[in-house]
Order: C-alpha cells, then structure tokens, then sequence
C-alpha cells in the first residue's frame, strides 16, 4: 500500500524564506606562467619612460640649438653695429676734411658732394644695423623667456673668445645622441611586442581561488543563515588552433622589430657622416678666419697709405673712399668668419651629443655661454 512510504507534512515544512537573499564572492587569480608576457609588458613600461626621456633630451637639445643661433645672431649684428659707426666716423672725418680744403680752393664742391654720398649711405647702414639689432634681440628675449624689451651685455660681445669643441671617439658620440637613444629604445619595444606574439603560443597557468557566501545557507538546508564555501584550482589556456592569426601577428612584429634594427644601424651612419662635414666645415671656418684676419691687416695698411695721401694731397678723396669701403669690407669678413667659427663649433657639439643645458647665471642682466 502506497501510503505506508508517506507522511503528511505541514506547509511550512516545505516553505523557504527566499524574500531576503544575500549572496557575495571573493576571489583572487595569480598568474604562474604566462609565457613572458607580463615581464615583457613591464619591460615595454621602463623603454617607453626612457623613449620619454629622450624625446626631452631631444628638444632641449634643440632648444639650446635654436637660442645658441639666436645669440650669436644678436653677437653679429652688435658688432656690424660697432663697425658701421667706426666706418660712419671715419667718413665724417673725410667730410670735414674736404670742407677745409674747399675753403682753401684745394678741392671741388664734385669731390664733397662724393664724400656727402658715401656719409649717407653710411648713416643709412648704420641705421638698419641698428634696428636689425633691436630686432635680434627681441627674437633671442622671445626664445630666452624674458621680456622683448629687456636689456642685457652679451658676454662674448667681443668675440676675443676662443671657443674649441673637442673631439671625443666616435661611439661615445653616437651614444650621446638623442636620437640614438630614441630609436634604441623604439627597437627594444619592437622586441619585447615580437616576444609577446611568441607567447600567445604558449599555454597560460593560472592559480584561481574563491570563497562564495549566501544568506540562506545552501549548504546547510537553507538554513537562514550566513555560510558558504572555499574553491581553489589550478587554469590552464593552451591554444590549439588559431586560423593563423597569430603567425600573422608574430610576423608582422617580426617586421616591426627589422625595420627598428635598420633604422638605428642607418641613423648611425648618418650621425658618423654629420660628425666628419661638421669637423670639415670647422677647420674650412677656421682657415677662412685666418684668411680674414689677413685681409684686415692689409686693409688697414691700405687705409693707411690712403689717409696719409689725401693728407698731403697726393691722393683724391675718392681713392681714399675706396680705401675705407675696402676695410669696412673686410671688417664685415672678419666678423662673419668669427659668427661662423661659432656656428661650427655648435653644430659640431650637437652632432657630438655634448650640447648640453648650461648652468643658470646667477646674474640676470647678463647672457653668457
């Protein structure tokens, strides 16, 4: 008879609270092995940080490039200033010399109105040397941070300063440079992508662990109360068929990782090249200097037969013009040859990598190197 194997029980034996349900997780994952792609991801990190720090190098190196240029510029133009009013005087002298000698009869108002010429061309000169100068300035305070209208004394004004880059060997120039040290790091992030195309290859391990908590308890009857359980395991991930992507992938980083070998052995050779026609460039600045230096001492001993002619009378004013438009030119020479002297000797510390930020001048009214 069926009924002996059952019992009559009430309702609220077989009812469950279910209005009020909570239930919670926690866990953890700890990586074990996942073929190298997290050391590499850290490794990617750090080169990236020095690729940051280099790219900063590069543009203060430009910087420094860019306000060096724009202080000799100044340095120039000063000096052009300087000479324009030397060549101003000395055709002022020969304008009132002439003045005497045509109230003695010795001359004619044709050779003044020369001279009157020559002083207005001269004080034309000096004029937009003077503006150029005003204008150089304000570029160099623009560059500088300063106000455009701030006034300064230029340090090597004189250009009596000699200014010598030395050489150092050819791979301490080449680690020096910013840009080596971008495109070292650049290959060494396409190195670290292509071992983590390799590792998708690999299978992943993984240590998992759980606590699950309910309010009722599943585990106890439904017993309206907080419980609950620990799990603990061990997940592996092996690939097994990928379609070919990831050889794709991998080959793709393997490119990657050519081209920034090729780029970095290229930018080398480049630098070794920029390194020798700077060099060349310096001792060709520095024969022209010498050159220069030449051409003055004759000019000035030219000037010199000619101002002691036209004082006794043996040489025209005109002679005498030519005399000093020669000397002004070879002054301007001079000054050009020096700014290039300059010029060369940066160029050739930047392609050295040793163009490095000064220290700061305790003194703000002055600009030094």
């Amino acid at each position: 008879i069926q009924w002996k194997n059952s019992a009559l029980l009430p309702k609220s034996a077989v009812e469950f609270d279910m209005q009020n349900v909570f239930a919670g997780t926690i866990g953890f994952t700890q990586p074990i092995f996942m073929g190298g792609k997290i050391k590499e991801l850290y490794n990617m990190a750090k080169y990236g940080e020095n690729l940051s720090m280099a790219q900063q190098e590069s543009k203060v190196t430009e910087l420094l490039l860019e306000v060096d240029e724009a202080y000799w510029r100044v340095v120039s133009v000063e000096n052009k200033v300087q000479l324009a009013k030397e060549y101003r005087d000395l055709i002022a002298k020969v304008d009132s010399n002439v003045a005497v000698m045509i109230e003695e009869g010795v001359a004619t108002k044709a050779e003044a109105l020369k001279v009157k010429v020559k002083l207005n061309e001269a004080d034309m000169t000096l004029t937009k040397a003077e503006d150029g100068l005003s204008l150089s300035k304000m570029a160099l305070n623009q560059l500088c941070g300063i106000p455009l209208d701030e006034t300064y004394t230029l340090a090597d004004q004189d250009l009596d300063k000699e200014t010598v880059t030395q050489l150092i060997p050819i791979d301490e120039a080449i680690s020096n440079r910013p840009e080596i040290k971008m495109l070292t790091q650049a290959e060494n992030i396409a190195q670290s992508t292509e071992k983590i195309m390799k590792s998708r290859f690999m299978p992943n391990i993984v240590l998992s662990g759980n606590y699950l908590i309910s309010n009722p308890n599943l585990y106890n009857g439904f017993e309206k109360d907080l419980g609950g359980m620990f799990t603990v395991g061990i997940v592996a991930n092996v690939p097994l068929f990928h379609f070919g992507d990831k050889i794709h992938t991998l080959n793709a980083a393997k490119s990657q990782r050519k081209i920034a070998t090729l780029q970095l052995e290229e930018t080398k050779e480049k630098i070794q090249l920029q390194i020798k026609q700077n060099s060349f460039k310096l001792a060709e600045s520095l024969k022209k200097r010498t050159a220069t230096q030449y051409n003055i001492e004759q000019a000035q001993e030219n000037l010199r037969y000619a101002s002691e002619g036209f004082d006794a009378g043996v040489i025209t004013s005109t002679d005498l013009l030519g005399a000093q438009t020669a000397w002004l030119s070879a002054k301007s020479d001079n000054i050009d040859a020096n700014i290039e002297v300059k010029l060369c000797n940066l160029y050739l510390a930047k392609s050295l990598g040793t163009l490095k930020a000064p220290e700061l001048n305790p003194q703000p009214a002055t600009i030094k190197k």
